[in-house]
Protein backbone atom coordinates (compact mmCIF):
# COMPACT_ATOMS: atom_id res chain seq x y z
CA UNK A 1 0.00 0.00 0.00
CA UNK A 2 1.49 3.37 -1.00
CA UNK A 3 1.61 6.00 1.50
CA UNK A 4 1.94 9.68 1.20
CA UNK A 5 1.71 11.71 4.64
CA UNK A 6 2.67 15.42 4.05
CA UNK A 7 3.86 16.04 7.89
CA UNK A 8 7.01 14.49 8.33
CA UNK A 9 9.26 14.42 10.96
CA UNK A 10 12.66 17.06 10.68
CA UNK A 11 14.63 13.92 11.84
CA UNK A 12 13.87 12.10 8.28
CA UNK A 13 17.24 13.86 6.93
CA UNK A 14 19.20 13.26 9.64
CA UNK A 15 18.68 9.32 10.09
CA UNK A 16 21.27 7.19 9.40
CA UNK A 17 20.92 3.57 8.40
CA UNK A 18 23.51 0.75 9.36
CA UNK A 19 24.51 0.22 5.71
CA UNK A 20 27.13 -1.67 4.26
CA UNK A 21 30.83 -0.17 6.44
CA UNK A 22 33.53 0.44 3.81
CA UNK A 23 36.82 -1.24 5.19
CA UNK A 24 38.12 2.22 4.87
CA UNK A 25 35.68 3.72 6.88
CA UNK A 26 36.26 1.08 9.67
CA UNK A 27 40.19 1.49 9.56
CA UNK A 28 39.53 5.88 9.93
CA UNK A 29 36.65 5.37 12.82
CA UNK A 30 38.92 3.26 14.93
CA UNK A 31 41.83 5.70 14.42
CA UNK A 32 38.78 8.21 15.72
CA UNK A 33 38.34 5.94 18.69
CA UNK A 34 41.32 5.75 19.07
CA UNK A 35 42.44 9.49 20.09
CA UNK A 36 39.86 9.75 22.80
CA UNK A 37 40.99 10.63 25.86
CA UNK A 38 40.85 7.84 28.91
CA UNK A 39 38.49 11.25 30.84
CA UNK A 40 36.01 11.25 28.65
CA UNK A 41 34.98 7.48 28.96
CA UNK A 42 32.00 7.59 30.87
CA UNK A 43 31.03 4.35 32.86
CA UNK A 44 28.12 2.66 33.52
CA UNK A 45 26.07 3.81 36.74
CA UNK A 46 26.42 0.83 38.98
CA UNK A 47 23.57 -1.25 39.39
CA UNK A 48 21.44 -0.62 43.14
CA UNK A 49 22.40 -2.88 45.82
CA UNK A 50 19.74 -4.36 48.31
CA UNK A 51 19.76 -2.55 51.68
CA UNK A 52 22.24 -2.74 54.44
CA UNK A 53 21.35 -4.55 57.60
CA UNK A 54 22.19 -2.76 60.76
CA UNK A 55 22.37 -5.14 63.89
CA UNK A 56 20.64 -4.37 67.08
CA UNK A 57 23.21 -5.38 69.88
CA UNK A 58 26.55 -4.03 67.77
CA UNK A 59 27.88 -1.14 65.56
CA UNK A 60 28.93 -3.46 63.11
CA UNK A 61 27.27 -2.64 59.74
CA UNK A 62 26.64 -6.13 57.72
CA UNK A 63 26.15 -6.00 53.86
CA UNK A 64 23.33 -7.95 52.55
CA UNK A 65 24.28 -10.34 50.26
CA UNK A 66 23.89 -9.59 46.74
CA UNK A 67 22.23 -12.82 44.57
CA UNK A 68 24.56 -13.78 41.40
CA UNK A 69 21.26 -13.86 39.49
CA UNK A 70 20.76 -9.99 39.97
CA UNK A 71 24.44 -8.77 40.10
CA UNK A 72 25.44 -10.41 36.93
CA UNK A 73 21.90 -10.74 35.05
CA UNK A 74 23.72 -8.55 31.83
CA UNK A 75 26.72 -11.22 31.62
CA UNK A 76 24.56 -14.13 32.39
CA UNK A 77 22.13 -12.91 29.48
CA UNK A 78 24.84 -12.90 26.91
CA UNK A 79 26.53 -16.43 28.15
CA UNK A 80 23.43 -17.41 27.36
CA UNK A 81 22.65 -15.66 23.63
CA UNK A 82 26.52 -14.61 22.77
CA UNK A 83 27.47 -17.67 20.96
CA UNK A 84 24.65 -17.83 18.76
CA UNK A 85 25.38 -14.20 17.51
CA UNK A 86 27.71 -13.65 14.38
CA UNK A 87 29.48 -11.34 12.01
CA UNK A 88 28.31 -11.23 8.79
CA UNK A 89 30.83 -10.22 6.17
CA UNK A 90 29.39 -9.27 2.43
CA UNK A 91 31.13 -7.93 -0.89
CA UNK A 92 29.84 -6.72 -3.87
CA UNK A 93 31.00 -5.85 -7.08
CA UNK A 94 30.18 -2.83 -8.63
CA UNK A 95 30.75 -1.23 -12.06
CA UNK A 96 30.51 1.69 -13.28
CA UNK A 97 31.98 3.42 -16.50
CA UNK A 98 34.62 6.10 -15.97
CA UNK A 99 36.92 7.99 -18.12
CA UNK A 100 41.05 7.50 -18.19
CA UNK A 101 42.83 10.03 -16.22
CA UNK A 102 45.10 11.02 -19.08
CA UNK A 103 41.49 12.57 -20.72
CA UNK A 104 40.84 14.88 -17.98
CA UNK A 105 44.60 16.55 -18.51
CA UNK A 106 44.07 19.86 -19.43
CA UNK A 107 46.96 19.47 -22.26
CA UNK A 108 44.77 16.71 -23.63
CA UNK A 109 41.96 18.49 -23.70
CA UNK A 110 43.83 21.80 -25.64
CA UNK A 111 44.72 19.82 -28.67
CA UNK A 112 41.58 17.38 -28.67
CA UNK A 113 38.77 19.52 -27.53
CA UNK A 114 36.18 18.53 -24.69
CA UNK A 115 34.81 15.80 -26.95
CA UNK A 116 35.81 12.93 -24.90
CA UNK A 117 36.15 9.47 -25.83
CA UNK A 118 34.10 6.28 -24.78
CA UNK A 119 33.63 5.62 -20.91
CA UNK A 120 35.68 2.41 -20.85
CA UNK A 121 33.57 0.24 -17.47
CA UNK A 122 35.49 -0.65 -14.08
CA UNK A 123 34.79 -2.22 -11.69
CA UNK A 124 35.49 -2.67 -7.77
CA UNK A 125 34.48 -4.39 -4.89
CA UNK A 126 32.49 -3.34 -1.80
CA UNK A 127 32.93 -4.94 1.45
CA UNK A 128 31.29 -4.13 4.29
CA UNK A 129 30.63 -6.18 8.04
CA UNK A 130 27.20 -6.44 9.93
CA UNK A 131 25.55 -8.54 12.25
CA UNK A 132 22.79 -11.68 12.88
CA UNK A 133 21.62 -14.46 15.52
CA UNK A 134 21.01 -18.05 14.36
CA UNK A 135 17.15 -18.95 14.63
CA UNK A 136 17.48 -22.56 14.56
CA UNK A 137 19.19 -25.50 14.03
CA UNK A 138 18.96 -25.62 10.39
CA UNK A 139 21.26 -22.39 10.19
CA UNK A 140 18.83 -19.86 9.38
CA UNK A 141 20.19 -16.17 10.05
CA UNK A 142 18.04 -12.91 10.87
CA UNK A 143 19.62 -9.81 10.04
CA UNK A 144 18.83 -6.46 8.48
CA UNK A 145 18.20 -6.97 4.25
CA UNK A 146 21.12 -3.52 3.68
CA UNK A 147 23.47 -5.86 5.28
CA UNK A 148 23.57 -8.07 2.19
CA UNK A 149 22.00 -5.87 0.08
CA UNK A 150 23.56 -6.64 -3.67
CA UNK A 151 26.19 -9.07 -1.67
CA UNK A 152 27.90 -11.64 -4.24
CA UNK A 153 29.89 -13.24 -1.20
CA UNK A 154 28.89 -13.65 2.57
CA UNK A 155 31.20 -14.96 5.07
CA UNK A 156 29.43 -15.69 8.48
CA UNK A 157 32.15 -15.88 11.26
CA UNK A 158 30.93 -17.58 14.79
CA UNK A 159 32.10 -16.52 17.99
CA UNK A 160 33.64 -20.12 18.77
CA UNK A 161 36.08 -18.83 15.35
CA UNK A 162 33.81 -20.85 12.96
CA UNK A 163 33.57 -19.13 9.11
CA UNK A 164 31.44 -20.04 7.17
CA UNK A 165 29.70 -19.46 3.67
CA UNK A 166 25.92 -18.21 3.98
CA UNK A 167 23.68 -17.90 1.61
CA UNK A 168 21.26 -15.11 0.93
CA UNK A 169 17.18 -16.68 1.15
CA UNK A 170 15.97 -13.58 0.80
CA UNK A 171 15.48 -10.28 1.90
CA UNK A 172 12.60 -7.44 2.32
CA UNK A 173 13.36 -3.91 1.86
CA UNK A 174 10.19 -2.79 3.20
CA UNK A 175 10.66 -4.20 6.59
CA UNK A 176 14.53 -4.55 5.90
CA UNK A 177 14.34 -7.70 7.32
CA UNK A 178 16.99 -10.61 5.18
CA UNK A 179 17.70 -14.39 6.52
CA UNK A 180 20.93 -16.05 5.43
CA UNK A 181 21.83 -19.77 5.50
CA UNK A 182 24.83 -21.41 6.82
CA UNK A 183 25.02 -25.15 7.27
CA UNK A 184 27.26 -27.09 9.80
CA UNK A 185 26.99 -29.33 13.17
CA UNK A 186 26.29 -28.03 16.64
CA UNK A 187 25.20 -24.72 15.78
CA UNK A 188 24.22 -22.28 18.73
CA UNK A 189 20.72 -20.87 18.75
CA UNK A 190 19.18 -17.96 20.44
CA UNK A 191 15.54 -18.02 22.40
CA UNK A 192 13.41 -15.69 20.17
CA UNK A 193 11.34 -13.73 23.24
CA UNK A 194 8.55 -11.24 22.70
CA UNK A 195 8.13 -7.11 22.25
CA UNK A 196 4.32 -7.18 23.12
CA UNK A 197 4.77 -6.68 26.58
CA UNK A 198 7.87 -4.47 27.23
CA UNK A 199 7.67 -0.93 28.68
CA UNK A 200 9.70 1.90 28.95
CA UNK A 201 12.55 2.14 31.31
CA UNK A 202 13.46 -2.02 31.29
CA UNK A 203 16.48 -3.48 31.13
CA UNK A 204 18.07 -3.27 27.33
CA UNK A 205 21.07 -5.54 26.32
CA UNK A 206 22.54 -5.21 22.17
CA UNK A 207 25.19 -7.28 21.07
CA UNK A 208 27.08 -6.98 17.60
CA UNK A 209 29.94 -6.24 15.69
CA UNK A 210 30.02 -2.15 15.86
CA UNK A 211 33.01 -0.48 13.42
CA UNK A 212 34.03 -4.64 13.29
CA UNK A 213 34.79 -5.05 17.15
CA UNK A 214 33.28 -8.22 17.29
CA UNK A 215 30.98 -9.46 20.21
CA UNK A 216 30.30 -6.12 21.56
CA UNK A 217 27.96 -5.51 24.18
CA UNK A 218 26.32 -2.90 25.54
CA UNK A 219 23.41 -2.42 27.82
CA UNK A 220 21.13 0.52 28.20
CA UNK A 221 16.96 0.86 28.57
CA UNK A 222 14.03 0.46 26.83
CA UNK A 223 13.43 4.32 25.99
CA UNK A 224 9.64 4.12 23.61
CA UNK A 225 7.98 2.00 21.78
CA UNK A 226 5.72 1.69 18.77
CA UNK A 227 7.59 4.73 16.57
CA UNK A 228 6.83 5.47 13.38
CA UNK A 229 8.63 6.05 10.27
CA UNK A 230 7.25 9.48 10.43
CA UNK A 231 8.60 10.56 13.60
CA UNK A 232 12.37 8.65 13.12
CA UNK A 233 12.45 9.80 8.98
CA UNK A 234 12.73 6.20 8.50
CA UNK A 235 10.53 4.32 5.39
CA UNK A 236 9.99 1.19 6.78
CA UNK A 237 6.72 -0.85 7.61
CA UNK A 238 7.64 -1.42 11.35
CA UNK A 239 6.97 0.00 14.67
CA UNK A 240 10.57 0.64 16.19
CA UNK A 241 11.41 -0.31 19.46
CA UNK A 242 13.97 2.82 20.98
CA UNK A 243 16.51 2.13 22.98
CA UNK A 244 19.96 4.18 24.39
CA UNK A 245 21.81 0.93 24.37
CA UNK A 246 24.98 2.29 22.54
CA UNK A 247 24.71 0.70 18.92
CA UNK A 248 26.73 1.61 15.79
CA UNK A 249 27.80 1.03 12.13
CA UNK A 250 28.03 -3.17 12.07
CA UNK A 251 25.49 -4.00 14.81
CA UNK A 252 23.05 -3.79 11.83
CA UNK A 253 21.00 -6.57 12.27
CA UNK A 254 22.50 -7.95 15.76
CA UNK A 255 19.67 -9.05 18.61
CA UNK A 256 18.34 -6.41 21.67
CA UNK A 257 18.19 -8.67 24.02
CA UNK A 258 15.88 -8.39 27.36
CA UNK A 259 17.07 -9.44 30.98
CA UNK A 260 16.71 -12.79 30.35
CA UNK A 261 18.91 -13.08 27.02
CA UNK A 262 15.63 -13.57 24.89
CA UNK A 263 15.70 -12.00 21.54
CA UNK A 264 13.43 -9.02 21.29
CA UNK A 265 14.30 -6.83 18.48
CA UNK A 266 16.71 -6.47 15.46
CA UNK A 267 19.04 -3.49 15.62
CA UNK A 268 18.81 -1.18 12.38
CA UNK A 269 19.21 2.51 12.76
CA UNK A 270 20.29 5.55 14.81
CA UNK A 271 19.97 8.88 14.83
CA UNK A 272 22.66 10.76 12.63
CA UNK A 273 24.61 12.89 15.29
CA UNK A 274 22.91 12.54 18.55
CA UNK A 275 23.30 10.28 21.08
CA UNK A 276 21.28 7.47 22.65
CA UNK A 277 19.03 7.15 20.19
CA UNK A 278 18.85 3.42 18.33
CA UNK A 279 16.13 1.87 17.07
CA UNK A 280 15.05 -2.06 16.40
CA UNK A 281 12.93 -4.05 14.77
CA UNK A 282 10.51 -5.91 16.84
CA UNK A 283 11.23 -9.58 16.67
CA UNK A 284 7.45 -10.29 15.65
CA UNK A 285 7.81 -8.37 12.79
CA UNK A 286 11.14 -9.86 12.08
CA UNK A 287 10.13 -13.55 12.47
CA UNK A 288 7.16 -12.83 10.88
CA UNK A 289 9.19 -11.83 7.38
CA UNK A 290 11.56 -14.84 8.55
CA UNK A 291 9.22 -17.29 8.01
CA UNK A 292 7.86 -16.29 4.27
CA UNK A 293 11.09 -15.57 3.36
CA UNK A 294 12.29 -19.11 4.36
CA UNK A 295 9.11 -20.78 3.37
CA UNK A 296 8.39 -19.28 0.17
CA UNK A 297 11.80 -17.62 -1.03
CA UNK A 298 10.30 -14.20 -0.56
CA UNK A 299 7.48 -11.91 0.93
CA UNK A 300 3.80 -11.47 -0.15
CA UNK A 301 2.40 -8.27 1.12
CA UNK A 302 -1.36 -7.14 1.73
CA UNK A 303 -1.84 -3.85 -0.88
CA UNK A 304 -4.48 -1.88 -1.23
CA UNK A 305 -3.75 0.85 -3.27
CA UNK A 306 -4.36 3.95 -1.71
CA UNK A 307 -2.08 7.16 -1.68
CA UNK A 308 -3.36 9.10 1.88
CA UNK A 309 -2.54 11.61 4.56
CA UNK A 310 -3.27 11.99 8.43
CA UNK A 311 -6.06 14.19 8.62
CA UNK A 312 -6.17 17.30 10.96
CA UNK A 313 -7.14 21.10 10.86
CA UNK A 314 -3.83 22.16 9.36
CA UNK A 315 -4.19 19.57 6.64
CA UNK A 316 -7.89 20.53 5.97
CA UNK A 317 -7.29 23.98 5.94
CA UNK A 318 -4.31 23.73 3.14
CA UNK A 319 -6.25 21.40 0.96
CA UNK A 320 -9.57 23.27 1.12
CA UNK A 321 -7.91 26.52 0.33
CA UNK A 322 -5.91 24.65 -3.04
CA UNK A 323 -7.75 25.64 -6.23
CA UNK A 324 -6.31 23.02 -7.94
CA UNK A 325 -6.71 19.82 -4.82
CA UNK A 326 -9.75 19.14 -6.43
CA UNK A 327 -10.91 17.84 -3.16
CA UNK A 328 -13.22 19.64 0.03
CA UNK A 329 -12.49 18.07 3.06
CA UNK A 330 -15.43 18.25 5.42
CA UNK A 331 -14.41 16.03 8.47
CA UNK A 332 -11.56 17.02 10.78
CA UNK A 333 -10.14 13.78 11.33
CA UNK A 334 -9.04 10.76 10.14
CA UNK A 335 -7.31 9.61 7.14
CA UNK A 336 -7.66 11.56 4.36
CA UNK A 337 -7.23 9.69 0.58
CA UNK A 338 -5.43 11.75 -1.73
CA UNK A 339 -5.06 9.55 -4.45
CA UNK A 340 -6.40 5.96 -5.43
CA UNK A 341 -4.12 4.02 -7.85
CA UNK A 342 -5.75 2.92 -11.34
CA UNK A 343 -6.72 -0.64 -11.14
CA UNK A 344 -6.00 -0.97 -7.70
CA UNK A 345 -8.36 -3.12 -5.19
CA UNK A 346 -9.14 -0.13 -3.53
CA UNK A 347 -10.43 1.44 -7.06
CA UNK A 348 -12.33 -1.82 -7.87
CA UNK A 349 -14.06 -2.07 -4.47
CA UNK A 350 -14.90 2.19 -4.94
CA UNK A 351 -12.89 3.84 -2.83
CA UNK A 352 -12.38 7.67 -4.00
CA UNK A 353 -10.31 10.27 -3.72
CA UNK A 354 -11.52 12.28 -1.06
CA UNK A 355 -12.83 9.71 1.14
CA UNK A 356 -11.94 9.82 5.36
CA UNK A 357 -11.43 6.57 6.78
CA UNK A 358 -12.10 6.36 10.12
CA UNK A 359 -12.00 2.21 11.39
CA UNK A 360 -10.70 -0.55 9.05
CA UNK A 361 -11.85 -4.10 10.32
CA UNK A 362 -13.46 -2.42 13.51
CA UNK A 363 -10.34 -0.70 14.45
CA UNK A 364 -10.63 3.23 14.77
CA UNK A 365 -7.39 5.18 12.62
CA UNK A 366 -6.17 8.47 12.70
CA UNK A 367 -2.96 8.21 11.23
CA UNK A 368 -1.88 7.15 7.75
CA UNK A 369 0.94 4.86 9.83
CA UNK A 370 -1.54 3.04 11.82
CA UNK A 371 -3.61 2.31 8.65
CA UNK A 372 -0.15 0.99 6.91
CA UNK A 373 0.67 -0.79 10.15
CA UNK A 374 -3.15 -2.83 10.35
CA UNK A 375 -2.85 -3.72 6.26
CA UNK A 376 1.01 -5.20 7.14
CA UNK A 377 -1.10 -7.73 9.13
CA UNK A 378 -3.15 -8.94 6.57
CA UNK A 379 -2.42 -11.25 3.78
CA UNK A 380 -2.93 -11.06 0.45
CA UNK A 381 -6.85 -12.41 -0.43
CA UNK A 382 -8.04 -11.14 2.92
CA UNK A 383 -11.12 -8.75 2.82
CA UNK A 384 -10.91 -5.56 4.93
CA UNK A 385 -14.29 -3.76 6.15
CA UNK A 386 -13.47 -0.01 5.90
CA UNK A 387 -15.75 2.73 6.78
CA UNK A 388 -15.25 5.76 5.72
CA UNK A 389 -17.21 9.37 5.63
CA UNK A 390 -17.89 10.65 1.95
CA UNK A 391 -19.84 14.15 1.71
CA UNK A 392 -20.59 14.07 5.26
CA UNK A 393 -22.10 10.67 5.14
CA UNK A 394 -21.04 6.99 6.51
CA UNK A 395 -20.06 4.58 3.94
CA UNK A 396 -18.93 0.72 5.25
CA UNK A 397 -16.54 -0.80 1.59
CA UNK A 398 -15.49 -4.22 1.34
CA UNK A 399 -12.29 -4.79 -0.09
CA UNK A 400 -10.08 -6.92 -1.01
CA UNK A 401 -6.57 -7.31 -0.20
CA UNK A 402 -4.45 -7.87 -3.32
CA UNK A 403 -0.81 -8.45 -3.99
CA UNK A 404 2.14 -5.78 -3.47
CA UNK A 405 3.14 -5.16 -7.51
CA UNK A 406 6.67 -4.84 -8.10
CA UNK A 407 5.98 -1.35 -9.39
CA UNK A 408 3.26 1.26 -8.50
CA UNK A 409 1.40 2.55 -11.26
CA UNK A 410 2.09 6.33 -11.29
Amino acid sequence: MAMKDQHKSPLNKVVLYFSLILVGVVIGSWTVLSRVAPSTVQSLAPLPVQPVAVAKESSTVALAPIPDSNYNFIAQAVNRTGPAVVRINSSRTVTSEALPDVFNDPMFRQFFGDEQPRRMPQSRVERGTGSGFIINKEGDIITNAHVVDGANKVTVILKDGRKLEGKVLGSDTLTDIAVVKISDQNLPTVTLGTSQNLQPGEWAIAIGNPLGLDNTVTAGIISALGRNSTEIGVDKRVKFIQTDAAINPGNSGGPLLNQQGEVIGVNTAIIQGAQGLGFSIPIETAQRIAKQIIEKGGVKRAYLGIQMVTLDANVKQEINSDPNAGINVTEDKGVLVTRVVPNSPAAAAGIRSGDVIVKMDGTSVNSADGIQQLVETKAVGDRLQVEIKRNGQGLTIAVQAGDFPAQVPS
